[in-house]
């Protein structure tokens, strides 16, 4: 018998892709799912960078790159850092990876030592959890509520602080959340962290171009911030081009040289055709994809209207992305037709998908085991249906 190691034992399943498994064994067997639990635009990738990448197969860019990714496309990231951003970085402050949870797992691993502490804002992105632990780091969480956006405060990330905090990550537009930290909320914190300078702070952008309420804002703007912080970002939301597998980091060049020598040692660069697309990718101007951002929020307010004829259903308008993550709180400890107690989200989850045929994914991933998110990356009159299905559902717990 093969003994597997203690790290892979540890860790657990995403429970997005556990439930997007789920969901695709019901689907064929001819069930009618409409699924709400992955995070994947269905948009396609602009035809600029579908062009770019079919140029870049005829001209044969098929050799290995530099393990941080071709230097034109690192300068074409510093480009938009400071277009979009005005943000100053230079190409070898750069690495792109395969994807951003491949540049999240590389500035844990070349930053994190057992028993340091990273403080994490709850809900967060799933991964966040196991990555730190992956690393022999303790998450500290910091919960938030629906009444206040699910956004986190100063005073709350400083009373979190130890003589072992390394880090403090979180994402903004949110995953899964939806909310976007506006300016003054990352200045309060951006000063507030000033008075403890040993602080790494990890900003996840993905969502940025996902953003429902104007400008996006970075903590790396901010005096003393861009020298501490490393941004996270990619192209899978804000591009449509989850497929493609392209993040990168912006960070200290520190960091970055340390990102640069672990991807070099476990994956080494990513697909050099990728990163030609990305390369154009970089070049278009925002206002190019506001019609994505648009019929997003459009779906957010149709989404939005309907679960609001659901009682019990406590939910938020979100600033960004393209989550909901209503407060399910209402509906545990009631029972289905067979007598079955719903006694967490992930039960509410199951029994969704087995009676609405809808598919969500528990909150407890999360970090927030009172809510379930529900994904809007779908036509509306999915939408319209997915809600009109959870409520029939809901309304025959007793």
């Amino acid at each position: 018998m093969i003994n597997l190691s203690n790290r892979v034992l540890s860790l657990g399943e995403s429970e997005t892709i556990a439930m997007a498994r789920r969901s695709r064994e019901l689907k064929s067997k001819g069930v009618d799912i409409i699924n709400l639990s992955l995070g994947e635009p269905d948009f396609f990738t602009p035809q600029a960078v579908k062009d770019a990448a079919k140029e870049a197969i005829d001209k044969n860019f098929s050799f290995y790159t530099n393990v941080s990714g071709y230097v034109e496309l690192r300068e074409a990231i510093c480009s938009k850092l400071k277009r979009d951003n005005q943000l100053d970085y230079t190409a070898d402050q750069i690495v792109v990876s395969t994807g951003a949870k491949h540049s999240i797992i590389n500035v844990f691993l070349t930053t994190i030592n057992p028993g340091d502490e990273v403080i994490i804002p709850t809900p967060f992105w799933v991964s966040y959890k196991s990555m730190v632990e992956l690393c022999g780091g303790i998450p500290v969480f910091v919960e938030t509520s629906i009444e206040n956006d699910f956004k986190f405060t100063a005073s709350q990330i400083e009373a979190a602080i130890t003589s072992k905090t390394k880090a403090l990550i979180f994402s903004s537009p949110c995953n899964p959340t939806g909310t976007v930290m506006g300016h003054d909320d990352l200045k309060s914190i951006a000063e507030m962290l000033q008075k403890h300078p040993s602080i790494l702070v990890i900003s996840d952008e993905i969502y940025e171009y996902i953003n429902f309420e104007g400008k996006h804002e970075s903590i790396a703007q901010f005096p003393g911030m861009i020298e501490r912080t490393v941004i996270i970002n990619g192209l899978s939301k804000g591009f449509a081009m989850t497929g493609w597998r392209v993040g990168y980091i912006a960070a200290p060049l520190q960091i970055a040289k340390a990102c640069d020598k672990i991807q070099g040692q476990y994956t080494s660069a990513t697909s050099s055709i990728s990163q030609k697309a990305c390369e154009m990718a970089m070049k278009v101007e925002p206002k190019e994809l506001s019609f994505m951002t648009a019929a997003f929020k459009n779906r957010r307010d149709v989404f939005l209207r309907e679960l609001k004829k659901i009682n019990g259903l406590r939910v938020n308008t979100p600033g960004g992305a393209f989550y909901l993550f209503p407060d399910v709180s209402a509906f545990l400890g009631k029972k289905d037709a067979d007598g079955n107690v719903i006694q967490s989200a992930e039960d509410l989850a199951n029994y969704l998908l087995d009676n609405a045929h809808v598919a969500t994914v528990t909150g407890k991933a999360f970090g927030a085991s009172n809510c379930i998110r529900l994904s809007y990356a779908i036509n509306e009159d999915r939408l319209i249906e997915a809600a009109n299905r959870i409520k029939q559902a809901l309304e025959k717990l007793n």
